[in-house]
């Protein structure tokens, strides 16, 4: 991959990506999705996409059937279209298939599917002309986000509906988001950008939607924001962890790696021991502790991160795979062979999105418990109840338990997989779909509720650290509490806290907090 200028103007020279015919690779996906990074195509990609054409032209001037090309669609493909119908099929396609309906979907996600759709496209494989990869090249890098809706995709024969809806805006048709974030119509939102419409032709709406890229886009996103948020549930368990009292020595590599050989459970107990090196407040009860055990919730924690991080790595193992995929059908193969396939089909993605939405939700609920801990007087081992300044007269954090118990409750409801769901459609000719998109959706959702649990955790465990006082934290736990602190107060009389642990948030959403404990050890 070659870099080139970044599509909206910010940013450093050679941000940007160019795409070949082998495929994308995570950051690039993250790149251009989230960071507005230009794309372009290589000269292979257009060379290897004439080809292909030529290919396809030649059938489409013939009367052998070729699914999508001198036929209908899914059951009506027994139906023969004439030739100089041919083009009214692709257009006609686009706009039935364009049949969303819901909440608007988010921009990332849909930058994340035009681009991924780009890149099958440059693979050679689609059959499809240069001149509509341009112009889907030049909607990404002119910033132009198509509305597409939560509900359409059933995860089979590609992401059909959220796909064909930025067809539509490619031919100038359909709506986009505005300045405002609003719908409004596509053609003047084109003609300001000096973006000629795509006239399809043979066999181009279909290459245009039929593949996972949404489901795809998805879970490379999910990835990226996962493993992130591991490394934070390491610090908000480190920080239970003192104010809790609790141990440091059961997070020793003889105790983990040595007797029980997950790699991303020896990473977690790593990064605890690393970031309690040092705790005053750990040292202070480490001769003649009186509880031979810590909690689960605290004792555990490196097992169910650890847990979570090799299912992660699984994950990206199928996101990269997918990543060189070229997901069409027909597709067009190198000895000029066109053949029917069933690769748009989305079960290895689906699975492992519901895969991660299990650890999710599993791991805010022991983010939880140990936050519950922190609150209960009865197991936090002398701090204040709810941990107020004036228990009776202030709730603390009381109510703050309850919104993190709520989003856990719902993360477990969001833990059902998707895919088991299948159902039939297009009068039984497509009869098993994997839902895919709609466990990406799903998954989106948990992972903003883990964010919003961890920053809960973060908010209590920072109070009963500091409640600790005089005893001091570890070096890093003091570094991540004055993050915190720049724009989050300390313990005190009772205050408006939704506004707080919405700072809190932030904070772990913009690496604040994970910078100032990387700011002392290096967290794996």
């Amino acid at each position: 991959m070659t870099a080139v200028a970044p599509a909206n103007g910010s940013g450093e020279p050679g941000s940007g990506v160019e795409l070949d015919t082998a495929g994308a690779t995570a950051q690039e996906v993250i790149a251009v999705a989230r960071h507005g990074a230009q794309v372009r195509l290589s000269p292979a990609a257009l060379d290897a996409m004439a080809a292909s054409r030529r290919i396809v032209e030649n059938l489409a001037a013939g009367e052998v059937p070729v699914y999508g090309v001198t036929t209908g669609f899914g059951a009506l493909a027994t139906r023969y279209i004439d030739p100089e119908q041919r083009a009214q099929l692709q257009r006609s396609l686009v706009r039935s298939h364009a049949a969303g309906m819901g909440d608007v979907v988010d921009s990332e996600v849909v930058r994340g599917l035009m681009f991924l759709r780009l890149k099958t496209l440059a693979s050679g494989h689609t059959g499809i002309r240069p001149v509509v990869a341009e112009t889907l090249a030049a909607l990404l890098n002119a910033g132009i986000t198509p509305i597409v809706r939560e509900h359409g995709s059933l995860g089979c024969s590609g992401d059909l509906a959220p796909l064909a809806h930025c067809a539509l805006v490619l031919i100038g048709e359909g709506m986009v988001a505005g300045s405002d974030g609003r719908p409004t119509p596509t053609a003047p939102v084109l003609a300001a950008a000096g973006i000629e419409p795509a006239s399809l032709e043979a066999k181009e709406g279909l290459a245009l939607i039929n593949g996972t890229d949404g489901m795809l886009a998805m879970l490379v996103m999910a990835c990226e924001d996962l493993e992130q948020l591991c490394t934070v549930a390491d610090v908000t368990a480190a920080l239970s962890v003192e104010a809790l009292l609790g141990t440091d020595r059961t997070y020793l590599p003889g105790l983990q790696f040595d007797l029980r050989p997950h790699p991303g459970q020896a990473t977690s107990a790593a990064n605890l021991l690393a970031l309690l090196e040092g705790s005053g407040i750990v040292a202070s009860h480490r001769e003649g502790h009186a509880r031979v055990q810590d909690a689960y919730s605290l004792r555990c924690a490196p097992q169910v991160a650890g847990a979570v991080r090799d299912t992660i790595d699984h994950a990206v193992v199928v996101a990269e795979r997918e990543l060189r995929s070229s997901i069409d059908n027909p597709v067009v193969l190198l000895d000029g062979t066109v053949a029917s396939n069933g690769n748009f089909h989305g079960a290895p993605i689906a699975y492992v999105l519901d895969f991660l939405a299990i650890c999710v939700a599993d791991l805010g609920s022991i983010a939880e418990r140990r936050t519950d801990r922190l609150l209960d007087p009865a197991r936090s081992h002398g701090l204040p109840p709810f941990l107020a300044a004036d228990p009776g007269v202030d709730s603390g954090l009381m109510i703050a338990q309850y919104t993190q118990a709520a989003m856990v409750s719902e993360n477990k409801r969001l833990a059902t997989p998707a895919s088991v769901d299948s159902i039939p459609s297009s009068a039984m000719q497509e009869d098993h779909v994997s839902m895919g998109w709609s466990a990406g959706l799903k998954l989106r959702r948990a992972i903003d509720n883990l964010r919003r649990i961890l920053a809960i955790e973060l908010v209590a465990a920072a109070r009963g650290v500091e409640l600790r006082a005089p005893l001091r934290p570890s070096r890093a736990s003091a570094a991540v509490i004055a993050a915190l602190r720049e724009r989050v107060p300390g313990p005190g009389a009772d205050r408006w806290l939704s506004p707080e642990l919405d700072d809190a948030e932030e904070l772990i959403a913009s690496g604040a907090i994970l910078e100032a404990a990387n700011s002392v050890v290096a967290l794996r």
